[in-house]
């Protein structure tokens, strides 16, 4: 047996779900101040289903439920920065069929100073790695709304094809806008790897 090396009392430990500028940590209690702050910047959620701003009471009432989930349903994690621990972002594997082998991914970088940057780009390819090495899943999938062809470039980059296209699928400021779902199969990602 091998005796484990010695750790300094500054040293961070090693973070399980790491690209190579972010790593991916469980939700905190803590955290909500800086998840509401980030969802009330129209900026932030001009490509997400809010449509008001999130007090805390809503977003601990969230947070509440999505523990009950963790891990079955659903798996939530915040998006920190390598270089620092900073948060930048969160992202989730939701309607999780096991079944099947397959789950819906969302992504939202919070701050958009942070956009452009990488982080989602290599936040995306942790969890996609995560779903199909750990999880076992065989189909990941995700929506992204007709307006947002910056993230759709991103999203075909890493192997996701366009596989739907929901017309009129979401009103947002006075008008409907297309919704495109976009999938990748895990023989997809491996070839790609």
């Amino acid at each position: 047996m091998t005796t484990p090396p010695l750790r300094r009392p500054n040293d961070r430990p090693e973070p399980m779900l790491r690209g190579e500028l972010v790593y991916l940590r469980p939700g905190e209690r803590s955290d909500i101040p800086l998840f509401v702050r980030w969802l009330s910047d129209a900026r932030t959620t001009r490509n997400l289903q809010i449509r008001s701003p999130i007090g805390e009471a809503i977003e601990e009432r969230w947070f509440d439920q999505m523990l009950q989930h963790h891990g079955r349903e659903r798996w939530f994690f915040v998006i920190c920065r390598l270089v620092d621990g900073r948060p930048v972002g969160s992202l989730d594997l939701h309607d999780l069929d096991q079944i099947n082998g397959s789950a819906g991914i969302g992504i939202a970088i919070g701050d958009p100073a942070d956009t452009g940057q990488g982080y989602g780009t290599d936040a995306l390819r942790v969890l996609v790695r995560f779903g199909f090495d750990e999880l076992r899943l065989v189909r990941l999938w995700l929506d992204v709304y007709d307006e947002n062809e910056g993230a759709r470039r991103v999203y075909e980059r890493l192997g996701f094809v366009h596989e739907a296209t929901f017309r009129h699928g979401l009103f947002r400021r006075g008008r409907f806008m297309d919704v495109h779902r976009l999938g990748l199969l895990r023989e997809e990602w491996d070839a790609g790897r």
